[in-house]
């Protein structure tokens, strides 16, 4: 198996280690001189010389139309999985051609999400659901300046409703897809950065009347919980203490990092939807995203 991944920054050297972990041939497109791996300057160069079957779109999300189209122009039709969000705006949705594209939601994967997934499989329907996450910005990349990372930069594609959209594809993934949103959000803090750092919101969806949402940059001490009510039902997730709770029983769970990661790269190879995302469904995010947005300027309801 022949792997190439786009970009080659933290996510980028994720992929690239993991996939060679696991015995696929790895390059990268990349002008980062510390990639260990055989590095190209551009997809078509990549394409024509290394003949991938599969690709991986790591670089930051305001470049990620731009490099489907460059790939769709090189006639590949193989697989594709691209980092999330998967577009920044909902009307970028470039051509395909022969491609199969998936989404980088890898904590899907993880073993507590996989057994709250399990749980909820004979339950109808949700009464509320509420997700959090939250990371101080200055904690996310050790040993480098939060000011000049792609979170800090809207144009790039960053901002805390972006860089922690794995809440809102979890809100979907086990609520169902959202009929309308309203929210509040934006740049708030002293953090020293060009996008929004808080956002909060508030959606009906199709197997839940009340769904919240809030995410930060601002949270010193992590946190990423979900907390479920239904009928017979109370399920507490804690991911940074590696805990579930339902009804009362707790489960525990100490997960590595890449064992998310890991599990997504197989399913990918296998093309294996039952966990991991499609194109539709990260499309989906970025239509949620960018209502959030609209229902935030607005101080409205937005419809979906």
């Amino acid at each position: 198996m022949r792997i190439l991944i786009v970009g080659y920054g933290s996510i980028g050297a994720r992929h690239s280690r993991i996939a060679a972990s696991l015995g696929m041939q790895v390059a990268c497109v990349s002008a980062n001189a510390d990639c260990p791996f055989p590095r190209f300057e551009n997809v078509a160069d990549a394409i024509l010389t290394f003949a991938p079957d599969r690709v991986v779109v790591a670089n930051p999300t305001a470049r990620h139309a731009d490099t489907i189209s460059e790939l769709a122009r090189t006639g590949f039709d193989g697989g594709v999985l691209i980092e999330k969000p998967v577009y920044s705006f909902p009307e970028e949705t470039p051509e395909l051609g022969n491609m199969r594209a998936y989404v980088a939601y890898n904590l899907r994967f993880h073993p507590l999400i996989q057994a709250l997934r399990a749980r909820l499989e004979h339950v109808p329907a949700l009464y509320s659901a509420s997700f959090r996450a939250g990371q101080h910005l200055s904690q996310w990349r050790p040993g480098t300046d939060y000011r000049q990372s792609y979170s800090a930069s809207v144009e790039l594609g960053g901002g805390v409703l972006r860089d922690l959209s794995h809440e809102i594809d979890l809100a979907l993934w086990l609520c169902g897809p959202a009929r309308r949103v309203a929210a509040l959000g934006g740049h708030f803090s002293d953090l020293d950065i060009r996008s929004d750092d808080v956002f909060s919101t508030l959606s009906v969806n199709q197997c839940c009347p009340a769904v919240s949402i809030g995410i930060n940059y601002l949270d010193r001490m992590p946190q990423r919980s979900i907390n479920l009510n239904g009928p017979d039902l109370t399920a507490i997730l804690d991911l940074v203490n590696g805990s579930l709770t339902v009804n009362g029983e707790l489960t525990r769970v100490e997960a590595e990092r890449d064992v998310t990661y890991i599990a997504q790269l197989e399913a990918f190879v296998r093309d294996d939807t039952s966990t991991l995302c499609t194109l539709d469904e990260g499309v989906d995010v970025v239509r949620f995203i960018g209502a959030a947005e609209k229902a935030a300027t607005g101080s409205t309801w937005i419809q979906l």
